[in-house]
């Protein structure tokens, strides 16, 4: 969700999701709904969908919940207008913001995003404010535990990824988002564990922060707009050491 140490970011959004497990069932309903409603309610021929309920085996929902969210796709079930959106804005120490909602309600969904913003010492932006910091792409997160170096170089590239970072802990793969679905495909194939998986903003540059306070204000702001009912993902440019996010922790 951030610029930090990808695997302790990925670590303590998973502890966040768990705590939330009722919103990740409705956001992964949501998201089910609209790729059901964009390209077909059969996974073979809707790679959004196959992506989308494995997430969803992923996290445990239950099968009957991902029924009723293709039915809703379909129109087999009625249900409200669901809409995609992107809010773009700035937030402690001059940091870009990106927030992904799925939503039935823009009014009160902009509305909610907007007094958070406010709220925790930033401000949104006029779309588009933002589109030359960030760049789309499909990202995996996978522990370097899990499977050596050049055996994921293979399998990953070959599959259409563009580029594999890492750090001392986990492994980052990258692709265009039109090769999304063919990595994680390929991934899920050769029976590789990923701690996540998406279709990423990923900023072309980040903001060091090195204040303590103003790293607690970033930290709690996104803590702040992940607890919305509405907001699928929030995506910005900073980073933060693992030395201060570990003393920020020990607080």
């Amino acid at each position: 969700m951030s610029g930090h140490s990808k695997w302790a970011t990925t670590k303590r959004h998973k502890a966040a999701v768990d705590a939330k497990r009722g919103k990740m069932f409705s956001i992964l309903s949501k998201e089910i709904t609209i790729a059901v409603r964009d390209g077909g309610k059969d996974p073979e021929f809707n790679p959004r969908l196959r992506t989308v309920i494995l997430k969803a085996k992923a996290a445990n929902m239950p099968a009957d919940n991902v029924k009723k969210a293709i039915q809703k796709g379909t129109g087999e079930i009625p249900g409200m207008t669901i809409e995609e959106l992107i809010y773009e804005g700035y937030g402690p120490g001059g940091i870009g913001m990106i927030v992904e909602v799925t939503t039935d309600n823009k009014n009160r969904t902009v509305s909610e995003v907007r007094s958070t913003f406010g709220k925790c010492g930033g401000n949104l932006a006029g779309a588009g404010a933002l589109a030359f910091s960030f760049q789309r792409k499909g990202q995996f997160i996978i522990d370097r535990a899990k499977i050596a170096e050049e055996k994921l170089m293979g399998i990953v590239l070959d599959a259409g990824a563009e580029d594999v970072k890492m750090d001392d802990e986990c492994y980052e793969v990258l692709s265009a988002v039109a090769d999304y679905d063919a990595v994680a495909h390929a991934l899920e194939e050769s029976g590789i564990e990923v701690a996540s998986s998406e279709l990423a903003y990923i900023p072309n540059n980040t903001i060091a922060i090195d204040d303590e306070e103003t790293a607690k204000k970033i930290l709690r702001m996104e803590e702040r707009l992940g607890d919305l009912e509405d907001v699928k993902n929030v995506f910005a440019n900073y980073e933060i050491s693992d030395e201060l996010l570990e003393k920020i922790d020990r607080e």
